[in-house]
């Protein structure tokens, strides 16, 4: 349809542009223009170049009464003058009849009624270029937290880690219940006990100094350690012994002393009193090897031999063994 226009074949939809119906057309597309700049670059300009100035009314009002021949609507609207001048006018109204004119989907349509307000003597403008993009707007806020997924596989297992430190020791715990009896042992062999004691007495007032005195009233002598005719303990146990005496003074005083292997170790003195029976003793520990001898014997002549013994009053001379210390 803009092409037959173009090309001078008269419309069958054709307004005269300028009129009533043509400016509400052009305000239902928003493509109107003022009637008074459409009639300044389309009127057709006299010979001399000029405006549209007296002449032209005449002209368009003479036309008007006068019948012509059918032509194109750009010839009718803007005049067929072939000047460059006209040229730059007709290309002028053409480009204005493309916004003004309706496609052909719209003729085939009928006129909107006209908008309150629309259009007031103006046409829209051309669209302008897409805006820049604005600034990312802010993060949103955290979405609720999701349901709990599915218990994963066991990982590898990781290296052995250093000993930790010792803990402190706990509180001790109850007792606990007796556990049961153990096997019976093997019989050991029997644990040999080292004896070796002895305990006499003096049977008789018979003594002779510078001697060993002979007690022959024999208490304990199992052993047999000690003898009975030389009046010494001989010893058969390397260890160590506790030996004691006990004499009965009367009639004289009393000098005794205690010999190992031929010397004094112990010596007992005690003073007699007039009809009056005295007591002298004494105690030692000696460290005996085998063989030693110990024994009693009264010292410094007859007048300090007042060792006595009757049916009551005895004189006694006991030694045994504490320890031994065999060495096999």
């Amino acid at each position: 349809m803009m092409t037959a226009a173009l090309l001078g074949i008269p419309s069958p939809n054709w307004v005269a542009p300028g009129s009533l119906e043509w400016q509400a057309k052009g305000a239902a597309r928003g493509t109107c223009l003022p009637i008074g700049l459409w009639l300044s670059l389309c009127w057709p300009m006299g010979r001399d170049g000029g405006g549209a100035g007296a002449a032209c009314p005449h002209e368009y009002r003479a036309a008007e009464a006068a019948p012509s021949p059918p032509t194109s609507t750009l010839t009718e609207v803007c005049g067929s003058d072939s000047t460059p001048e006209g040229l730059r006018m007709l290309l002028q109204g053409a480009l204005l009849l493309l916004l003004a004119l309706p496609s052909h989907g719209e003729d085939n349509m009928e006129d909107p009624p006209l908008p309150k307000g629309a259009c007031a003597g103006w046409m829209a403008g051309i669209p302008g270029h897409p805006g820049h993009n604005g600034t990312p707007g802010r993060d949103g806020r955290d979405g609720t937290p999701g349901e709990k997924g599915e218990k994963g596989d066991p990982g590898l297992v990781g290296p052995k880690g250093d000993t930790g430190e010792t803990g402190i020791t706990g509180i001790e715990g109850p007792r606990g219940f007796p556990g049961t009896p153990g096997r019976k042992g093997e019989p050991g062999e029997s644990a040999y006990v080292y004896r070796s004691a002895f305990s006499v007495g003096l049977e008789r007032q018979v003594t002779v100094p510078n001697v060993p005195i002979r007690f022959t009233k024999i208490f304990y002598n199992q052993q047999n350690h000690y003898d009975g005719t030389t009046g010494k303990f001989l010893c058969n146990i390397p260890g160590l012994y506790y030996f004691s005496y006990h004499i009965t003074v009367y009639l004289k005083d009393v000098k005794v002393s205690l010999y190992k292997n031929d010397k004094a170790l112990l010596f007992t003195h005690d003073q007699f009193q007039d009809k009056n029976v005295d007591q002298a003793s004494g105690s030692v520990l000696l460290y005996l090897e085998k063989g030693d001898q110990v024994w009693l014997q009264v010292y410094e002549g007859e007048n300090h031999n007042g060792v006595y013994a009757d049916n009551v009053n005895d004189s006694t001379f006991t030694g045994f063994l504490l320890y031994h210390n065999i060495v096999e």
